[in-house]
Parts: C-alpha cells; structure tokens; sequence
C-alpha cells in the first residue's frame, strides 16, 4: 500500500520548504533495507546509497506563485548513490523560486556490496573506453552504459519502472499539489538523466507518458528506441565531458532521426558534472536556457 510518510516544515535559507514523502509501488521489495544517508554540515542530507525501496519527495512553492508545472528530478550517483543535496534539494528551491514544483526521486539502486572490485581485473565494472563527442556514433542507438556486468543494466530498468511510478503518482495529486497534469516531466543529472531517458523510452501508459525530457550531462544507458509520441528533449553537457559528451551528442541525433523535438547545448571551458551553484563558467548558463526551453515548448508561460 502507498502511504504518505511523513510530512514537515522546516525552513531551509529564507524559503519554507513542505516536504511529504510517498513510498512507491514495487513488484518485488528487498528482504532488507541497507539504505545509508549521509548528511551536510548544514544537517540537510547528502547522499543516499544502497535503496531498495523507492520514494518520491515532494517540495512545493508557495500557492500564489505555482505555475502548474512540476519536473520529477533524477539525481546523478553512477547507480550507486544519489546526490541528494545538489541534484534535488538544490534543485528543488531554485525550481520553487521559480513557481515549479520539484519531485525529488530516490529510485533503486545497485547493492554496493555485492559488486565485484574494480581492482579485480577479472571481475570488472565500468567499462576501460573513452569516447570524445566527435565519436558519438561509436555508441550504437545512443547506448553509453560503461556497465560490463549485468546488474549494470538491470538496475537502470528497475529504476526506469520507479520513475514510471512517480509520474503517475505525481498526476494522481495533480489537483491537491496545483500541479497541471499535462505539465509534468523530467530533469535528470548523470545516471539520473538515464534513468529519465528510459522511463521515456519505455513508459507504460498515456499516463505515464512525459511531457517533456530533461537531461543535464546524462546520456542513455539503454538502447534508445525513440517512442512515436516522444515528448520534446533538452540536452546540455560539458563538451569536454568524455562519454558523457558523446553519449548526450548520440541522445539528441536519435531523436533528430525520428524528426521529433530536440536542443542540445554544449559548454566548454569544464568537465565532469555542475549543478544549480555557479561556477564562473560557460556552463552557468544551463539553467536559464531550460527555463527558455520549458517557455519555448509551451510547458511555462514567461
């Protein structure tokens, strides 16, 4: 059964943040949970790793400022962490400032225990490549997954199934959290953003359908079978970023192929991932050009 379990206030800079988190429906739940929170100096949590039971949290703005738009947010962690405090509560008040609603996802993840030691060369993991943009194509139908074992792939459509359930979760309290059901996507960062792209990929009902895909310097870690009523893409990475780069290049052409609605930005001067906190960088700008993209797509009036 789905339960809201907790619900609190607690102010978080000069914002009231209302916080309620719903456990999700799963087919198979795990004899245990091993999950590990590790909390900021501030108290707020960090990181989260080792879930076997996933929730959705849900950070709301002020009434008079709700523009009916809310974006589930898929925080990054290579599939063996979440993190927590940039990709979704850092997220989740900017978005609010902002008059959108933020669902902050925890979605399985792989059992840190039990994967095989990256020293062991007899038992590897991640994937020995590295693929720069130029060679995008190298990732056949945009697949970047470095995984070289199994649970590398299976947790991402135990995941994506999580994701599913938060969206439709979210349209169910569409009405109570002034939220307009047709206005409801994803932002996903790193493993996140794959996590976003096969929800999409894969969703089970008009229900469950996106109405729109973001991803920051997340690239798919499935196939990608663009669906007929794919909803539109915006896509920024790092240039620099390898495989990462390559894969969000890979991403935006099998959408471009199947003649849907795509933008791709792509930021030098870095590497590796950023989220909200400005850097002095080129990648700065990330933010409010998918702001421009939700107006552009009719999602957020300016």
């Amino acid at each position: 059964m789905r339960k809201l379990i907790t619900f609190s206030i607690f102010l978080l800079g000069e914002m009231a943040f209302a916080q309620e988190i719903i456990n999700l429906k799963v087919k198979e739940h795990s004899p245990t949970n091993s999950e590990k929170i590790t909390y900021a100096a501030t108290g707020e949590i960090n990181m989260i790793s080792q879930v076997t039971e996933p929730s959705i949290t849900i950070y709301l703005p002020e009434a008079s400022k709700a523009t009916g738009v809310a974006v589930i947010l898929c925080p990054g962690g290579a599939m063996r962490i979440l993190g927590w405090n940039n990709d979704v509560l850092k997220m989740a008040k900017w978005l609010n400032e902002r008059g959108i609603a933020a669902i902050g996802l925890k979605y399985r993840l792989m059992d840190n225990s039990q994967m095989p030691s990256t020293k062991d060369p007899s038992k590897p993991f991640g994937a020995a490549f590295k693929v720069e943009i130029q060679d995008f194509q190298n990732f056949n139908k945009a697949n970047a997954n470095p995984s070289t074992v199994p649970e590398g792939t299976d947790i991402v459509y135990k995941a994506a199934a999580d994701a599913n359930e938060a969206i439709m979760e979210v349209r169910k309290h569409a009405q109570a959290w002034n939220i307009d059901p047709n206005k409801v996507g994803f932002l996903g960062f790193s493993a996140g953003g794959g996590v976003a792209i096969a929800q999409t990929v894969l969703y089970t009902s008009e229900d469950s359908r996106p109405n729109f895909l973001a991803v920051n310097y997340g690239p798919s870690l499935i196939d990608v079978n663009v669906p007929q009523n794919a909803p539109p893409l915006f896509v920024c990475s790092n240039i620099d970023h390898p495989n990462v780069a390559a894969g969000c290049m890979a991403l935006f052409m099998e959408w471009k192929k199947s003649q849907k609605n795509a933008e791709i930005h792509l930021f030098s001067g870095a590497t590796g991932g950023y989220s909200i906190e400005k850097q002095g960088k080129p990648v700065d700008a990330w933010s409010e050009l998918f702001l421009n993209w939700l107006v552009s797509a009719g999602i957020l009036k300016k």
